[in-house]
């Protein structure tokens, strides 16, 4: 199969890119922009063709290289490193780059800024909610707090009612008022019968067809060197906004602890708002309650995915598929 290969050029990658940095060979490459509103142009593109380049900030890093190399092999451009073709792309389908999004009230309820950070204290809350708007919309377009302040500069969004304006990236929102409460995903003859490589070196979670044709990839934060479950799975259950049993000396460990907490479903949630199971008991795919640090930090044993990217696994995966971690 096509996987080894495709591990190797992402190797050979990333021994061009630190992570988060412009290094290397590529750093001369007249095909890559420098500009910050053409890689964002690029980055939404890329995000809408399910290629993910991490948070959209307008910057080259890591994962914004990776996700042009996924993108030209899957689309079978013979010079993986070259940009052109991404960007001419990008030109056509993304001719706006930035939108408005009015303030509204239904979203409040999604956020509770008195949500603690004490997983003890967090167990008596009924929802692990956003703690503010600025983190509500950040993660809805795709984004960070940083970013969005960039965006949006001498605003102070936290203090935004409903009716006012904020400039974000011009992306399909991730949406968690249309998060179904436990919904579950059966077995689809198609999706079911697709691979999802997650390549914890790399961390990368490419998606292949049944005839070995990559459709989509993803950054990803791996499981702690010892907790990783390196062999070939199967997604045994997929449902949303799951409830998590927090047992420290279990992520650190790896052994259960006497004391743990039952948490709520929510964004903040630290597996996110979607749970895949895998046949490797305890581990799965899931989403994070902090996207901005995907593939910066180690989880327990999981692999972990922006809420915006993990939400459209259904899409791709289902019960059935197999699921190879290296």
């Amino acid at each position: 199969m096509r996987f080894p290969a495709l591990c190797l050029l992402l190797s050979m990658l990333s021994l061009s890119v630190a992570s988060g940095q412009d290094t290397g060979p590529a750093k001369d490459d007249p095909s890559v922009p420098k500009d910050r509103d053409t890689i964002l142009r690029i980055q939404i593109f890329l995000d809408k063709n399910l290629f993910g380049p991490g948070k959209l900030d307008g910057a080259l890093g890591e994962f914004t290289y990776k996700a042009v190399v996924n993108y030209n092999f899957a689309h079978g451009h013979r010079d993986l490193y070259d940009w052109t073709p991404v960007q001419s792309a990008a030109e056509k389908e993304v001719p706006v780059i930035f939108a408005a999004f009015k303030v509204r009230a239904d979203l409040m309820k999604f956020i509770n800024k008195n949500l603690p950070e004490d997983p003890a204290k967090q167990a008596e809350f009924p929802y692990m909610a956003y703690r503010s708007l600025s983190e509500l919309v950040a993660e809805r377009f795709h984004t960070d707090e940083t970013f969005l302040a960039k965006m949006n500069p001498g605003k102070n969004i936290d203090a935004m009612k409903t009716g006012d304006v904020i400039v974000v990236p011009n992306v399909r929102s991730f949406r968690v008022e249309e998060v179904k409460p436990m919904q579950s995903f059966k077995e689809d003859k198609t999706l079911s019968s697709h691979t999802i490589v997650v390549d914890t070196t790399e961390r990368m979670a490419a998606v292949y067809t049944s005839d070995e044709m990559m459709v989509a990839a993803f950054p990803i934060t791996p499981g702690k060197p010892q907790f990783i479950p390196v062999g070939t799975w199967k997604v045994q259950s997929m449902m949303t906004t799951p409830s998590f049993r927090y047992d420290k000396q279990f992520l650190e460990e790896g052994v259960r602890g006497e004391e743990a907490f039952q948490l709520p479903p929510g964004p903040n949630s630290p597996i996110g708002i979607i749970w895949c199971g895998l046949s490797k008991s305890g581990i799965g795919l899931h989403g994070t309650a902090l996207p901005r640090t995907i593939g910066r930090t180690r989880s327990a044993g999981c692999v972990r995915l922006a809420n915006w990217d993990a939400i459209r696994l259904p899409t791709l995966i289902r019960p059935g598929t197999k699921v190879i971690v290296r």
